[in-house]
């Protein structure tokens, strides 16, 4: 699970990079470049809770091979030269539509396979494995794209290929958790999830912290390309905007994993939220006053780099997902809030191309981390209440209740 999970992950971002420079050349337009970024993300929102249930109706093993074999197949047919645009970006969001029931699929059996410290350690390490794939693929795509878009999303296609025939020949067979009683449709199932993660002020607390805090944290992603060409860089530069991020979550995941004991991490929370949007607006600061200097690139990127640093605030809530939910829904469970987690990613990714179309990208980028501050401001309040409350029952009963 932990080598195929790489290795599909870097091919994805290494595809992503490609296809965004791609259409930013061909239109020099921001919004498309950004909807381009968005759109692997959109298919969570549409389809998330509803194919996400597959992994708790099928047995979960089946669930990941058949998405990365479809996947396969329809990345190298995107894979041949000449495929019109339009046709590229219409397979990516079918491609997309994959991710659902495979990260649901995933996140649940990794969960059924660890418990306790030893969940928590290997949230932490899939967390840094996931940043350094994206490091790798957007670093990579950044150099491949000045070649042909099509040698990145063969390379994609193939990582989907070996990934398949490596969880067929490895993974243990499990039987479905909770197959379907009769009549009870996918939708029933949504549905049951969703009615799950609203039913406590707790979870409602944590999911609204994940998805707010990933709507602002990550929209500028979006608008890399506009940004890059902003401080007078080229392709490859992209790359390496894209990649500052995720190597900060690298660092961060190592610090929360192995040196931050288990009782304290969910204590992080707060802070580290503040610390992924606070160097955003920064950034944006010094990019608007800084212009294409000598000395602006790497100051934005050092603070996209602690920028990410703060963004490893996903493993402890991650962890505290888990230890909340039965293992029957959490198929479901991470298909609505992961769902929930892509769609606001792709809607910020868009909403800062639209920013991007009428004032310069530093601005939006500034926006990001300002706004993104006032808006987590009242969930995070909401879950630190809920922490203590949830600390207190584990106190009198020796379990969390909340």
């Amino acid at each position: 699970m932990f080598g195929t999970f790489l290795l599909s992950t870097a091919g994805d971002e290494l595809a992503r990079v490609a296809l965004t420079v791609l259409v930013y050349q061909r239109t020099s337009s921001p919004l498309l470049s950004a909807l381009t970024f968005a759109i692997s993300h959109f298919p969570w929102l549409i389809g998330g809770p509803l194919l996400s249930t597959l992994a708790d109706r099928l047995p979960r093993h089946r669930v990941l091979i058949a998405t990365d074999v479809a996947r396969a197949v329809l990345l190298a047919v995107m894979a041949i030269p000449g495929v019109p645009l339009p046709v590229l970006l219409g397979l990516l969001l079918v491609v997309s539509l994959c991710a659902p029931p495979f990260e649901s699929a995933r996140s649940a059996l990794m969960a059924d396979v660890l418990d306790g410290e030893r969940y928590a350690v290997a949230i932490s390490l899939t967390t840094v494995t996931l940043q350094v794939a994206q490091v790798a693929g957007f670093l990579l795509g950044g150099a491949l794209v000045a070649l042909h878009p099509s040698l990145a999303l063969g390379i994609d296609a193939a990582t989907f290929a070996l990934s398949a025939v490596w969880l067929s020949a490895r993974l243990q067979r499990r039987p479905a958790p909770a197959p379907p009683e009769a009549g009870t449709s996918l939708w029933q199932d949504a549905a049951t999830g969703l009615r799950f993660l609203l039913g406590t002020r707790r979870m409602l607390a944590i999911i609204a912290v994940t998805w707010l805090g990933a709507l602002f944290g990550s929209a500028w992603e979006g608008i890399a390309a506009p940004l890059g060409a902003e401080l007078g860089r080229g392709s490859a530069a992209i790359g390496v905007l894209l990649a500052a991020n995720p190597a900060g979550v690298v660092v961060g995941g190592l610090l929360l994993g192995r040196l931050v004991p288990p009782e304290r991490r969910e204590r992080l929370v707060v802070p580290l939220v503040i610390l992924s949007l606070l160097p955003l607006l920064a950034a944006g600061v010094v990019t608007g006053v800084g212009g294409v200097e000598a000395s602006t690139f790497p100051t934005v990127l050092a603070l996209l780099f602690v920028s990410g640093l703060g963004a490893s605030w996903l493993i402890p809530l991650n962890i505290s997902f888990v230890q909340a939910t039965p293992a029957a829904l959490r198929g479901r469970a991470f298909g609505v809030a992961v769902s929930g987690l892509y769609g606001v990613q792709g809607i910020g990714a868009l909403a800062a191309g639209l920013g991007a179309e009428g004032v310069a990208p530093s601005t939006v980028l500034a926006l990001c981390g300002g706004l993104g501050m006032i808006v987590v401001a009242p969930a995070l309040v909401a879950y630190g209440r809920t922490q203590h409350r949830a600390s207190a029952a584990t106190d009198a009963e020796g379990a969390p209740r909340e």
